[in-house]
């Protein structure tokens, strides 16, 4: 492969990872207006934030579907991460919500 072969094909690989970036994030952003209904739902209810078996769930989910080449170990650290910050949207929307209850 010579120099100009590389740099094309790096330049290509990094446009289709650019355009894949982007549809995670539509779909990232899709799964928060998902969890903006799950946390009204659970406020009105007083319905915990915390489900770990709700996330055990998950990760069962898209390691039972996984094809590779990424590990069940690296499905679950990503999916922890999603959770995580979804659980941290999740308590703000409920601080807000009481903070407009008293007010």
């Amino acid at each position: 492969m010579t120099k100009e072969e590389a740099d094309r094909t790096l330049a290509e690989c990094r446009q289709r990872i650019d355009a894949i970036d982007l549809e995670l994030l539509r779909l990232l952003n899709q799964r928060t207006s998902v969890v903006e209904e799950i946390v009204l739902v659970k406020n009105a209810l007083e319905m915990p934030i915390f489900e770990p078996r709700r996330e055990d769930a998950v990760f069962r989910n898209v390691t039972a579907h996984n094809t590779g080449p990424l590990t069940a170990d690296a499905l679950q650290r990503i999916f922890a991460r999603i959770m995580d910050e979804m659980r941290s949207l999740q308590y703000i929307r409920r601080q807000q919500a009481q903070q407009g209850k008293s007010e």
